[in-house]
């Protein structure tokens, strides 16, 4: 089961957030305000404040995965904190064979995920997914199924914003089970 993240570290998180945050309006298709985080996690104390929060979110898991590509800016981070290894989940052919792989449907087309078959063991060990955002929730559904067909248990999802509205929380209840635990730092 996956920790809490004390009240105060969620507060410098989201304080950080906040501070450094960039709208970007009309940003990918026209309608859309873009809520980019690179700002946030190029200043160093808004960086130390997301990582700090959510390593406590991942606290005892065996392994943190990061999802391609900013789950891998946190993901990193975050494991050299807690100590522990890192995997990172890759887009589909961007890793050498053998490789574990899920495909999966997005709102526009489908994407695939990938995780090494061979130098890393997965099978039984306790694994915390981390990225930046979570919206309608595939590709967290897609990194949780595709770390139980390695033999992974998921430790928990933890991601810097949860986007409102998206129902992501709710399809990765129903994708994943209600017991995986989803964490976020911030809505928006």
């Amino acid at each position: 089961m996956t920790a809490a993240a004390t009240p105060d570290s969620v507060h410098r998180a989201r304080a950080a957030i906040t501070r450094h945050i960039r709208l970007v309006e009309d940003f990918p298709s026209p309608g859309i305000a873009f809520k980019d985080l690179t700002p946030v996690l190029a200043d160093p104390d808004g960086l130390d404040a997301v990582v700090a929060a959510l390593a406590e979110y991942c606290a005892g898991a065996d392994l943190i995965a990061g999802i391609d590509a900013r789950g891998f800016l946190v993901g990193g981070a975050i494991a050299r904190e807690l100590g522990v290894g890192v995997v990172a989940v890759r887009k589909g052919g961007k890793l050498p064979p053998p490789v574990i792989g899920v495909d999966y449907q997005l709102e526009y087309g489908s994407a695939r995920l990938e995780v090494p078959a061979a130098g890393i063991t997965l099978r039984g060990r306790s694994v915390a997914v981390v990225d930046d955002v979570l919206a309608t929730g595939g590709t967290l559904i897609a990194t949780g199924k595709l770390l139980a067909e390695a033999g992974a248990r998921v430790h928990g999802l933890s991601v810097i914003m949860e986007l409102d509205g998206m129902g992501g929380r709710e399809a990765v209840a129903a994708g994943l089970g209600a017991d995986v635990p989803v964490h976020n730092l911030c809505g928006g």
